[in-house]
C-alpha cells in the first residue's frame, strides 16, 4: 500500500487548476465542492480526500488517484502517492503551476477585453504571451 504525501502549492482557483491538469495531459479531471475519497492502486478507498481529482485509471496502470485538497488558507495541496511521485513529483508540479499561470493570464485577458496577439513557447521552454486591446 503506497503512502500518500501532501505537497503545498500556491494554486487557489479550482477551475484554473483543472485547466492546468488538462494541459499537463489529464483529460478527465474531477472537481468537487466537498472533498471526495481518493483510491489506491488496488481500488481500495484511502483516508485521503480531495476536491480536485485525477482518478488512477487516467494516471497509470498501477497508479493511485492524484488529488488536490483545499487548505485552510485557500491554496490547494497536492496529494500524491509515494509510487507516483517518481513521475508526478516536483518537476511535474512546476509544469502544472506554469500551466496554471498561463490559464490565469488567458482568463485575465478575456475578462479585461484583451485578445491574444501571440502565444509561443521558446526553445528554452519559456512561454511568451502577447496580449493587445484596442480602445
Amino acid at each position: 500500500m503506497s503512502h500518500f504525501t501532501r505537497v503545498r502549492t500556491v494554486l487557489r482557483d479550482p477551475g484554473l487548476l483543472a485547466a492546468a491538469l488538462a494541459t499537463a495531459g489529464f483529460e478527465a479531471v474531477e472537481t468537487h465542492e466537498t472533498p471526495q475519497t481518493l483510491y489506491g492502486y488496488r481500488g481500495d478507498a484511502r483516508p485521503e480526500r480531495a476536491e480536485i481529482i485525477v482518478r488512477r485509471r487516467h494516471v497509470g496502470r498501477a497508479s493511485n488517484d492524484i488529488g488536490f485538497r483545499r487548505s485552510a488558507d485557500g491554496t490547494f495541496e497536492a496529494i500524491i502517492s509515494e509510487y507516483d511521485r517518481a513521475r508526478y513529483g516536483p518537476a511535474w508540479l512546476a509544469r502544472v503551476a506554469r500551466a496554471y499561470g498561463h490559464a490565469a493570464a488567458l482568463r485575465y485577458a478575456e475578462d479585461h477585453g484583451y485578445e491574444v496577439a501571440s502565444d509561443t513557447v521558446e526553445r528554452d521552454g519559456e512561454r511568451r504571451l502577447i496580449l493587445r486591446r484596442y480602445t
